[in-house]
């Protein structure tokens, strides 16, 4: 249980299950942030090019699809027919999208779903995160994001399937490789 304390003790991490489909969080702390003006928020905010950027979760479902195939092939994804990956978001148990803010422009740059039992379980589906924004922390803030959503919903038993290059990553999260060396990965709260 210790690990699921680090992000769940606060009285602020039950508030979650009620927030606005956008939040903003820290790279650090997204998963251990405190209630703001903007629902749960604090702003990580990025300069590029003098602009002040922020990077914001949402579990809003209207996704702008073609923008997702562009996130997928930039991190060299093979190509799905939009109509299932619409589908698949359709009948998704949690849709997870993390954005660049600029402005008044925003920019996918990250998506992460879960498909669930209701009860007990759930798999975490298509985590990818824009290589321009990969190295900062913001994978780990997706998955605490995503991890976060999930035990709010009591969610206890959290499974995935990982390529052999993105498995140290969710070593670091506490994830456990698959005893027979599959790919399939399984996390257990402690």
């Amino acid at each position: 249980m210790g690990f699921w304390k680090t992000w769940f003790s606060t009285p602020e991490a039950v508030a979650t299950t009620k927030t606005t489909p956008f939040e903003e969080h820290t790279a650090e702390s997204a998963g251990n942030s405190s209630p703001s003006s903007v629902g749960e928020a604090s702003s990580f905010a990025q300069r590029t090019e003098g602009k002040e950027a922020r990077i914001v979760f949402s579990t809003e479902r209207d996704i702008d699809l073609y923008e997702l195939e562009e996130l997928c092939d930039a991190v060299g994804w093979s190509r799905r027919p939009l109509r299932k990956v619409k589908k698949a978001i359709e009948h998704s148990f949690l849709v997870a999208s993390m954005w660049q803010v600029r402005g008044n422009q925003k920019r996918l740059i990250g998506f992460a779903r879960a498909t669930s039992d209701h009860a007990f379980n759930a798999t975490i589906w298509d985590v990818v995160v824009h290589p321009d924004f990969q190295g900062q922390g913001l994978g780990k803030s997706l998955m605490k994001y995503v991890l976060k959503k999930l035990r709010s919903e009591e969610i206890s038993n959290v499974t995935l399937f990982a390529d052999p290059h993105v498995v140290d990553f969710y070593r670091t999260m506490g994830f456990m490789s698959d005893p027979e060396g599959i790919k399939g990965m399984f996390w257990y709260p402690h």
